[in-house]
């Protein structure tokens, strides 16, 4: 088309024929399918599977795969224990980690709890060891804050008897030199 259009001919009429379809053979012929390389009368292996199709026409259970992949369910079976959707719950944790842990920084207030929380914490991680819980950390930070407060209270203790005993003996020679 060129520009200006030739005089006469109107620039916006339809053209007399429609457009050649382009998905069309030139020769006219249809276009033959989509070769595949599926057998068209195959099953469908997205088809939804009655997983206790076999049990109630007491048939029995199909044999194993021996090309199965290991860890996973066969073909045409629940999965036992599957969780779920979603993330995977989180083991529970031991509750003598947890009170362990409390006792052991509760001994910053009161010297006591401290060492009863380290032993609590070497109980809780046995438990943790044989049951598989969650709470190792916690345990283990119970141990090691409760021992630490424990030899700090000792010192303490040691240092506190230690001044009672240079006080005494520097009363006792001063006194006496009158």
């Amino acid at each position: 088309m060129t520009y200006p259009p030739p005089s006469g001919t109107d620039p916006w009429s339809q053209p007399s024929t429609p457009p050649v379809d382009p998905t069309l053979p030139v020769s006219g012929q249809p276009v033959p399918g989509q070769p595949t390389g599926a057998d068209p009368y195959a099953p469908d292996p997205y088809a939804p599977v009655d997983p206790y199709a076999g049990m109630k026409s007491g048939q029995p259970a199909p044999a194993a795969d021996p090309y199965a992949v290991p860890g996973y369910a066969p073909a045409g079976y629940p999965p036992a224990g599957y969780p779920g959707y979603g993330y995977p719950q989180p083991p529970r944790t031991n509750g003598l980690a947890i009170a362990a842990l409390v006792l052991a920084l509760v001994g910053f207030a009161s010297c006591i709890t401290a060492p009863v929380g380290a032993i609590m914490g070497h109980v809780a991680q046995k438990q943790i060891r044989q049951t598989g819980e969650g709470g190792e950390g916690m345990a283990k930070a119970a141990i090691i804050v409760g021992w630490i407060l424990t030899g700090l209270i000792v010192l303490g203790i040691i240092f506190y008897i230690v001044m009672i005993g240079i006080a005494i003996y520097a009363g006792s020679t001063s006194s006496g030199s009158y």
